[in-house]
């Protein structure tokens, strides 16, 4: 730091401040130029600077340049750094460098050196609140702090004031221990936020992935919308297109009707008026001579069997079974408007009852299942009778239902399998097998790779099950290898009495229960990608259709705990037909 006699050389006579830019004229007197260029009396048309006292010209000085330069950094820093100026330099702005607590004065650098060094005389750093470091009461020094009243305190204060045989303790001291819990507590917080940290990136991310997952359905949502309203919009044109063909149809059928009962009616008129003149002659030969009443009528006419009703209706479209078929499929409705056109159909309607066997009161024959297009009557056939257990409208796919047998290799040890590969029972008794699923499941033997089937289960008991299909590279073991709980399984979920559609851990719950008595069905149509679930009840009830691409064979799959299931519909279906 410079002294105060090297600073007051670099002082500017005009100005009062360090030389800028420093001249020195021919007299020997030092400027700034800035000062000199704003001297009244300068001569700017010639360009010649003269000193304002004696008018010599002016010329530069490199040495003031170069130690103004040097100080002006190092003022314009403390200025900035603390922005106290010292209290003794009246004169001008200097920077001070200490803070004297018992003079309450600020010092610069040269004021610093001529200070009292005295104990009294406390230095402290520059600070423009010297009079908060004294006590209020006894004007002299905080020195000490005392815990009970959390204050700092002077000498008085701990001898005579209110905090006399209080225990006190420096202000260094005190001001330690609270660095040392502040530290203390620091190191708690620090973790804390952390935490909070990673929070809220984890928060950030789940909002991310909320935002991706809500954009990726809608975006799903509203292209299976689309491609629905397309196929509503070819259901209508199509089935608007086939009532106007059959009103077309009916339209020039009853035209051709009209216009015979027309051509009837003009000569039943005319019978009746020639009838009329012979009822009005007076010659009883003339009456005589024509012929019998009787032969002016014709014989095969007079039945009257002419029906305006009896036009053939085979083909009309059932607006109620395409309404049925929604859950199917709009391929199934489509199959329906194809198979009811009059060239696939006599002139007579048929009505088809299905059977798990045939009925002894009938002569029934075996029948393939996508025969079907009527009313569907399931029966199941016992010591009792026949009861019938599902009425209405249902998808049946392929040839009759699917032989299914299960694989003993994949059931859980606690699993038994009946000798028919049929019934999947869950036991106490444990068997070895190494293929297993580590939680009682057991899938079949071979699986479907295309075309349509359909099968039936039947579950026994209160337990816990699930029926479903699912593809072979399923896991076996590990708390995702449940089905319906992983994306290559489907299933109908049992479980105190609720049931719920369940696929890659995604739930649909039912609101309305099952029967435990009730049979299931499952129809799978492969290269469509639905796998729809039935309950067969009366009437037949949708419960879900899973839609998607199915990439792997598709084997039935079960999980059974205190109870049993039984894959039914093995028997072969049979037909009765009735014309009406």
């Amino acid at each position: 730091m410079a002294s105060v006699a090297q600073r007051n050389e670099l002082l500017c006579s005009i100005c009062l401040n360090i030389y800028t830019d420093p001249v020195t004229l021919r007299c020997g007197h030092n400027f700034c130029r800035v000062c000199i260029d704003q001297v009244p009396n300068v001569q700017e048309e010639s360009g010649v600077y003269s000193c304002p006292e004696c008018r010599a010209e002016l010329k530069g000085n490199t040495t003031l340049h170069n130690r103004a330069e040097h100080l002006l950094p190092t003022q314009t820093h403390q200025e900035e750094t603390t922005g106290i100026c010292c209290t003794y330099c009246i004169n001008s702005s200097v920077p001070a460098v200490k803070s004297c607590l018992h003079c309450e004065a600020s010092l610069c650098d040269g004021h610093l050196n001529v200070h009292s060094k005295s104990p009294e005389h406390v230095l402290t750093d520059p600070s423009t609140s010297l009079k908060n470091r004294k006590c209020s009461i006894h004007k002299e020094l905080l020195k000490y702090y005392c815990p009970k009243d959390a204050i700092c305190i002077c000498v008085s204060c701990t001898l005579a004031g209110k905090h006399g045989g209080h225990q006190v303790e420096m202000m260094d001291e005190a001001s330690e221990k609270k660095k040392k819990k502040l530290r203390n507590v620091l190191q708690k917080l620090i973790p804390k936020r952390e935490e909070t940290e990673e929070r809220v990136r984890s928060l950030e991310e789940r909002r991310r992935k909320a935002q991706e997952k809500s954009s990726g359905e809608a975006e799903r949502v509203t292209a299976l919308f689309i491609d629905m309203r397309r196929r509503l919009d070819d259901l209508e044109k199509k089935v608007l297109s086939e009532i106007s063909r059959q009103e077309k149809e009916e339209s020039l059928s009853l035209s051709a009707l009209i216009h015979q009962l027309e051509i009837k009616k003009d000569e039943l008129s005319r019978k009746m008026r020639h009838i009329e003149e012979l009822c009005n002659m007076t010659d009883p030969l003339t009456v005589l001579q024509e012929p019998d009443t009787g032969d002016l009528c014709d014989p095969e006419e007079g039945g009257g069997d002419e029906d305006t009703g009896g036009h053939d209706k085979t083909h009309d479209v059932d607006v109620d079974v395409i309404t049925g078929m929604i859950h199917a499929g709009f391929s199934d409705i489509m199959k329906y408007l194809k198979n009811i056109s009059p060239a696939k159909q006599g002139n007579k309607r048929k009505r088809y009852h299905w059977y798990r066997s045939p009925p002894s009161h009938t002569k029934a024959s075996p029948v393939s299942s996508t025969e079907y297009g009527g009313n569907c009557v399931i029966v199941r056939t016992g010591g009792a009778g026949e009861e019938v257990i599902a009425v209405g409208k249902v998808g049946i796919y392929g040839e009759g239902p699917a032989d299914i047998l299960l694989d003993v290799k994949t059931a859980h040890n606690n699993i038994n399998i009946s000798d028919n590969l049929k019934t999947a029972t869950w036991t106490k008794i444990t068997q070895n097998r190494p293929e297993r699923f580590q939680y009682y499941q057991v899938m079949s033997r071979k699986g479907f790779t295309s075309g349509r089937h359909y099968w039936d289960v039947e579950g026994s008991g209160s337990g816990l099950w699930r029926v479903g299909m699912c593809y072979p590279s399923i896991d076996r073991r590990g708390g995702r290898s449940f089905i319906g709980d992983n994306n290559k399984s489907w299933c109908l979920r049992r479980y105190n009495s609720q049931y719920s559609l369940r696929h890659d851990s995604k739930v649909i719950r039912l609101s309305d229960n099952i029967s435990t008595d009730r049979v299931i069905r499952i129809c799978l149509d492969y290269e469509a990608g639905q796998l729809s679930f039935y309950e067969l009840c009366d009437p037949i009830r949708h419960l879900h259709t899973f839609i998607t691409t199915f990439t792997e064979p598709l084997h039935a799959a079960l999980y059974v705990y205190n109870g049993s299931l039984k894959i039914s519909g093995e028997e072969q279906l049979w037909k009765t037909e009735k014309c009406e």
